[in-house]
């Protein structure tokens, strides 16, 4: 799938949506099953190729070819999209609250949500995210409300190891993409329901040449679209909310490989920072 379409299916919330887009060249088997999955979407999400084409009397290679006229790359590409749109539809703590969500999460779920994180950022991919974080003139790091703990640690983390560290609130967005440049980077936390002011900034900054680091969920998140340079978490449920803790354990592991690579000038940054402490009494002590 083209960075085009994958925007284009992230910001669809329905079967129906994409399948408006390509009324004009579906065959009457195309609209047989459109009809179908329409009216129940996890047919696709839960049924294989073979259901959909048994219930509207038509052929697998139809079935296939339906999938790709709405863009994906085959069935189960469809599928997956659906079965992702499902959950995000989930996603809305109301529904949790309704539908009577655990008010915690268990001990393997934290501890699973922790391990996710750095099973997806292995050695070579948190090097490749965080080379770009340590060598940029300046790091804005963007985020919407879920991942706003992650967003926080990662400001903190970096602020204490080099200068030029800033976290874009929504109502700076257009003075700090003012100062903005090719030299920067742009850090950016967001999950499904993805923000508008966090996909937003993050797309102005891309056009302004400003490279991109995404911390997301998704190949089909809006973000992924915008770098190569991104990585996927998933994200469970705690309670009627998102953990924060996998974009927590991803801020600080950038953080950790950062460090690693500024090397002498991070410790030299920390002294600096520990003999103002000092000056200023930033510490209470008995």
């Amino acid at each position: 799938m083209t960075s085009q379409r994958s925007d284009h299916f992230a910001r669809s919330y329905s079967i129906q949506d994409l399948v408006s887009d390509v009324s004009g060249t579906l065959t009457p088997t195309d609209r047989k099953i459109a009809m179908l999955v329409a009216e129940d979407p996890t047919l696709i999400a839960f049924g294989s190729v073979s259901d959909i084409a048994g219930r509207v009397k038509a052929s697998r290679p139809s079935v296939v070819r339906f999938a790709t006229k709405l863009g994906f790359a085959g069935y189960s590409d469809l599928q997956e999209w659906v079965r992702k749109g499902l959950i995000r539809q989930l996603s809305r703590p109301s529904d949790r609250v309704r539908q009577g969500s655990p008010s915690r999460m268990s001990r393997q779920a934290i501890i699973e949500a922790a391990m996710g994180a750095a099973d997806a950022l292995v050695d070579g991919r948190v090097a490749r995210l965080a080379a770009p974080i340590a060598g940029a003139k300046n790091v804005w790091i963007i985020s919407g409300e879920s991942s706003r703990a992650g967003a926080y640690v990662l400001l903190s983390g970096l602020s204490m190891i080099r200068p030029g560290v800033r976290l874009v609130e929504q109502h700076t967005v257009g003075r700090d993409i003012c100062h903005a440049s090719e030299k920067d980077v742009a850090v950016v936390f967001d999950f499904a329901r993805y923000r508008r002011s966090s996909v937003v900034t993050a797309r102005a900054m891309a056009e302004l040449g400003v490279p991109i680091v995404a911390i997301t969920d998704s190949p089909l998140s809006p973000l992924a679209s915008l770098t190569p340079d991104w990585c996927e978490l998933k994200i469970p449920a705690a309670g009627p909310f998102d953990s924060s803790l996998p974009a927590v354990a991803a801020a600080e592991i950038l953080v950790t490989e950062v460090v690693q690579i500024l090397g002498d000038s991070a410790r030299e940054h920390l002294d600096r920072l520990e003999e103002q402490w000092r000056a200023t009494e930033t510490f209470y002590e008995r």
